[in-house]
Formats: structure tokens, C-alpha cells, sequence
């Protein structure tokens, strides 16, 4: 009874977009890391078993010979045969595999520990991402250091002038003086005699 529910499971995951049937819609699944378990008919060719498990590997998830044939899944999934199928929401995959647990606790249990983690974690990370964007619509920040305001002067008193944040430094002594006449060739080095544009009269 609870491995029927599986199928349930199975065909309510393709009406919502989260089933991908087939060797092709598998490994693109697989090779995007947007497959979560992948589920192999129990008659499946040992051909098939081989690309399940490279699409596995390949897209690092988990792969499980259900006990269905690949008749019964296609009946549930709409088509004639299904030999290779890919969960890719992590909650749909974990209840799939709690149900086969349900019925075939040595066989899945394991693979349903492993998958109910994934699916917390998940959940986690869907939590945060959506906390995050309405925390951004309500223009809150992440909570951290809380802007220190300037103290209110008292009346009569100057600030003091602050170091290091840009502000403009005080004139310096050695810079000349608004108004004062500028020495054009004070830093200009001596010409020696006998040198210079002009050429030397001959004799």
C-alpha cells in the first residue's frame, strides 16, 4: 500500500514540474545538479542501471531500483514503459523514499535518513533566501554595527578638527601666502657662463 503511494507521489511530482522521465531528461537533469534522486524500474536493462549510475555520480545524488516495473511506472507517470525517472525537489524525494521505506524498511531506510536530511537543509536555505528578500523589500540590513551618531556640541564650544576622515589639512608654513609675488626662477639652476642659446663670438 505505501509503495502505490509512491506512485501517487510520482505522478502529483510530474503535474507540478518536478519529474524528469526518460534517459535524456535525466542526464540533463543530472548534469545541471537539479536532480535529487534518481529512479531506476526494477526490470530496467543493465545498460540503464549503468547510466543511472553515471548520471548519479555526475550530478551527485542518490539512485534507487524501486519495485516497480517499468510498465507500472509508466502507467503512473502517463506513459507506456518508464525505466529511468529524476526527482528534482528535495522534499518530493524524501516522501518518496519515506513511503518505499514504509514498506521496504531494510531496503530504504537509509536512503530515507539520508534524504530527510537534504530536504532540512533545503528547507533551511528557502527559509533564509525568503526571509532575505523580505528583510530587502522592507529595506532592513543584516544586524551589525549600529551607526554612532556625533555628540551634540555645548554652546560656545568648537569641534575639534578630526584626523584621517578626508577633511581638509591646515596650511602649511612653507606655502606662500595669498597675494605675495610668486619667484618664477627660484628653483631654477644656474646657467654657467659661456653656455645657453647664445653662440660664442668668433675672433
Amino acid at each position: 500500500m505505501d509503495s502505490k503511494r509512491a506512485l501517487s507521489l510520482l505522478g502529483l511530482a510530474l503535474q507540478g514540474g518536478n519529474l524528469a522521465v526518460g534517459e535524456e531528461p535525466v542526464e540533463a537533469a543530472a548534469r545541471a545538479r537539479d536532480a535529487r534522486l534518481l529512479l531506476l524500474a526494477a526490470d530496467a536493462a543493465d545498460n540503464t542501471r549503468r547510466r543511472a549510475e553515471h548520471f548519479a555520480l555526475a550530478g551527485q545524488c542518490l539512485w534507487l531500483r524501486v519495485p516497480f516495473t517499468k510498465e507500472e511506472l509508466g502507467m503512473a507517470l502517463g506513459r507506456t514503459s518508464v525505466a529511468l525517472a529524476a526527482v528534482t525537489d528535495a522534499g518530493l524525494a524524501s516522501a518518496v523514499v519515506r513511503r518505499l521505506a514504509e514498506g521496504d524498511p531494510d531496503r530504504y531506510g537509509e536512503a530515507a535518513a539520508q534524504l530527510e536530511v537534504k530536504a532540512k537543509r533545503a528547507r533551511e536555505r528557502q527559509a533564509e533566501r525568503l526571509a532575505h528578500e523580505k528583510n530587502v523589500r522592507r529595506g532592513k540590513r543584516k544586524p551589525g554595527k549600529v551607526p554612532e551618531r556625533p555628540a551634540k556640541k555645548a554652546a560656545g564650544e568648537r569641534a575639534a578638527p578630526s584626523r584621517g576622515t578626508g577633511s581638509r589639512p591646515a596650511a602649511r608654513s612653507g606655502r606662500p601666502k595669498p597675494g605675495a609675488r610668486a619667484k618664477p626662477y627660484a628653483h631654477s639652476r644656474p646657467v654657467k657662463k659661456g653656455k645657453g642659446s647664445f653662440r660664442k663670438r668668433e675672433d
